[in-house]
């Protein structure tokens, strides 16, 4: 790739993940704003704040992790550099999966129609147990990050004695452990939440899919405001699957390392890997009332300020 368009994906890069920090970050502010005022949070706010926040920090890490690969590429892969973020990094992306998972439980559990015993067991006692997922989210995830640390800190140490089972090169032996430990790891700890996220996200799609067919040949018309309110429901729940799907597919692919900085499209790779951290919290943003209300009254200040 030429090196105008690869400046032209970093900079695509830099302006996606700004547009992430301003989004998590406002998530995380108003929410907080609403716990220290009432004293607790609700728990969708729960969910919401814990994903905002993690969104936040992954892209941090995110840019720092990324910056220095492009710029220092042999001290990552041979350095101590690659421990020290791998470990926050393998931990957020973990964490951040477990918390979209718990998002599209709690919206199934709150719109879904679905009548049998089991899921009714669970949408009763699903809001009583947030805290407790989360905190095992946090956990489970420290655990995932520790796996991948070990994976990474055996890289290191194998640079530095430099002597591998077979007469294997290093390199040999650092791609071997890619595919035969970092891959299958990285499938089976994301598999785990995205299982329980397609199969909530499946259930609420079918459900509002049903209930809008209804309302459509029904008395209600296409453009009735609960029949809209339906069909924006529904295409807000496509684009977090699609946004989803697409997370989770990359981190696959580049837990074989197949996207190094001197590829051509590594830029245009990492803005695929953070597009849903970045463009996601705008949705949720868009369909939460408070939140959009919030949005809608920094903008009319935003406005005054302009024109005084």
């Amino acid at each position: 790739m030429h090196r105008a368009f690869a400046v032209l994906f970093m900079a695509l890069f830099v302006l996606l993940c700004v547009l992430g920090f301003l989004a998590n970050g406002f998530i995380v502010l108003v929410l907080s704003r609403e716990w220290m005022r009432r004293g607790r949070l609700v728990p969708s706010d729960m969910i919401l704040i814990s994903l905002g926040a993690s969104r936040f920090c992954l892209q941090w890490v995110g840019m720092g992790k990324n910056f220095y690969y492009f710029l220092h590429l042999v001290e990552y892969c041979r350095g101590p550099a690659r421990l020290f973020f791998s470990l926050p990094w393998d931990f957020l992306n973990s964490v951040t999966f477990w918390f979209g998972s718990w998002l599209s439980v709690l919206f199934c559990m709150k719109i879904a129609n679905v009548t049998h015993p089991a899921f009714l067991w669970l949408k009763w006692r699903f809001p009583g147990s947030v805290p407790w997922l989360l905190l095992g989210s946090l956990l489970a995830s420290f655990v995932v990050a520790l796996l991948f640390f070990w994976g990474n800190h055996a890289l290191y140490r194998g640079y530095l004695i430099r002597t591998h089972s077979g007469n294997m090169t290093y390199k040999q032996w650092s791609r071997r452990l890619e595919i035969h430990y970092f891959l299958p790891l990285k499938l089976i700890t994301l598999s785990i939440p995205c299982s329980i996220f397609l199969v909530s996200i499946a259930l609420l799609i079918n459900s509002l899919r049903r209930h809008t067919c209804r309302m459509q040949h029904g008395a209600h018309t296409p453009q009735d405001p609960s029949a809209q309110a339906h069909i924006r429901a529904l295409k807000s729940l496509i684009s977090f699957l699609v946004l989803y799907t697409l997370s989770f597919m990359s981190l696959a692919i580049d837990a074989v390392g197949f996207f190094s900085s001197e590829h051509d499209w590594y830029w245009p790779w990492q803005i695929l890997n953070y597009l849903c951290t970045s463009i996601h919290p705008f949705i949720l943003i868009l369909s939460n009332l408070r939140l959009r209300g919030m949005l809608g009254q920094l903008a009319l200040l935003a406005r005054g300020f302009r024109v005084a």
